[in-house]
């Protein structure tokens, strides 16, 4: 089963990151290139233990569908979505955060199997892992672009005159 690890360093509050994590709208946004869009489910806001979502977006020029849980929670540090319907034969990505003295590491870890036996293993080796990262960093990149942008634009309440 591939497995890939992600870091990403934020100069923002685990909270605000956590919280951007969990936005429905942000990860449209954030997927906007492949045409991703919540159509079932939890479609809009922060996601929560126990709720679902189903997806539709075009990847290798084909409209997938994918449905994900989340199946464990610990504000603000971690959380589980997993997929319980879709082209995967299975499909599991933690989220986790912890506080450093400059912000944020978000650390993502996917797993996930392909079917078709060795078929699906040949995919993930010729492209679907590194197409997976791919999705994963631009993913990242934009939470932490907007995670930075609020950061910035807060002030702090001393300077408030």
């Amino acid at each position: 089963m591939p497995v890939i690890k992600l870091e990403t360093r934020i100069k923002a509050d685990i909270k605000t990151c956590f919280d951007l994590s969990r936005s429905i709208d942000v990860h449209q946004e954030s997927l906007k290139f492949s045409e991703e869009k919540a159509v079932a489910g939890k479609i809009s806001g922060l996601i929560k233990k126990g709720e679902w979502v189903s997806w539709e977006a075009k990847h290798f020029g084909i409209v997938q569908h994918f449905t994900s849980k989340i199946t464990e929670l610990e504000e603000p540090y971690y959380f589980v979505g997993e997929m319980i319907l879709g082209a995967f034969k299975s499909f599991r990505h933690e989220h986790r955060f912890s506080e450093t003295k400059e912000g944020t590491l978000m650390t993502d870890i996917f797993y996930f199997e392909s079917p078709y036996g060795i078929l699906g293993k040949i995919a993930d080796v010729l492209f679907l892992k590194r197409y997976m990262l791919y999705l994963l960093k631009k993913r990242g990149g934009f939470l932490k672009q907007e995670a930075e942008c609020l950061e910035e634009k807060q002030v702090t309440p001393s300077l408030v005159v």
